[in-house]
């Protein structure tokens, strides 16, 4: 990008450097309007403003995409820095809201969120209708320390020090499958689970390492059926396609299931509430956050 004249040097909007850091992070102006939900005219803009305040290019055309040029690779990690220090901005002046009224998003597995999370908001909801829930349910690790989530609920501990985490009930699992199955097929045993149809997960391998753990050396095929959304692959256990794994709580919702393998082990999962420390103290989000803990502590 060229610049026509240089103006005084001025200190920069930091709505320009965020859009500078986008473009910089995927060398794209058009990926960094998707991730910034702006425009590729709108980002180019901004970017031939912050060129114009600071007399520099800041980024050169190749086959591949825009690139760094020496001035704006030498502003990239000053600009990180802003950023982190307006994301530390942001969860202190959120840390300090008195109101009640406002959002909390949550986030939490596939599984969790649509067959467990609802029930136990509802009350929330009816006590506290001023605070709106939103809900990601994905198994990805939402990042905490970049407010993409309030709260979350996860399998494993947070290693960030930043984080406020507190160890809830284990949550029990077990291997269930349609009555109808079972009737056709036979009932499974320790003997000839190997020999049964089962539902498995797709790329993630999951699922392989729980069998492998167990001594089982399955490979990717012995699940007939596989689908890396949780809720479609339990859609499939309860459609009959074979053998599945689901925490209890869940599976006592499908009268249809038997649970199966009584006999074979089949560690409890842990459950996890974690949220970011400087938010732990607001209002709304102390509200949800311990309603949570309380409901998935029993």
């Amino acid at each position: 990008m060229n610049i026509k004249a240089h103006a005084p040097i001025t200190e920069p909007d930091w709505a320009l450097l965020r859009s500078f850091l986008e473009v910089a992070n995927s060398g794209s102006l058009s990926r960094a309007a998707g991730v910034l939900g702006s425009s590729q005219p709108t980002l180019s803009r901004q970017i031939a403003m912050l060129e114009a305040q600071l007399g520099q290019s800041l980024f050169e055309r190749t086959t591949r995409g825009l690139r760094l040029t020496e001035a704006g690779a030498a502003l990239r990690a000053p600009a990180e820095r802003m950023r982190e220090h307006a994301h530390q901005f942001a969860l202190v002046a959120a840390g300090r809201a008195e109101t009640l009224a406002g959002t909390v998003r949550i986030t939490a597995s596939e599984i969790v969120s649509a067959f467990v999370l609802p029930e136990l908001l509802r009350g929330l909801r009816e006590t506290h209708p001023e605070i709106q829930i939103e809900l990601v349910a994905s198994n990805t690790l939402e990042n905490l320390l970049e407010r993409e989530a309030d709260i979350a609920l996860r399998m494993l501990r947070p290693t960030q020090t930043a984080l406020v985490a507190r160890r809830l009930a284990d949550q029990p699992l077990g291997f269930y499958a349609h009555r109808d199955y079972v009737q056709a097929q036979g009932k499974p045993t320790a003997a000839n689970m190997l020999q049964h149809q089962w539902v498995g997960l797709d790329r993630s391998d999951q699922f392989l390492r729980g069998f492998h753990a167990a001594g089982f050396k399955v490979k990717r095929e012995f699940f007939g059926f596989r689908c890396d959304n949780q809720i479609v692959g339990w859609q499939a256990v309860r459609a009959g396609l074979g053998i599945g794994v689901c925490l209890k709580r869940v599976a006592v919702l499908a009268p249809e299931l038997l649970r199966v393998l009584p006999g074979v082990p089949l560690a409890p999962l842990p459950m996890w509430i974690t949220a970011h420390r400087e938010l732990r103290g607001t209002p709304r989000l102390k509200i949800v956050f311990d309603a949570l803990a309380a409901a998935l502590a029993r």
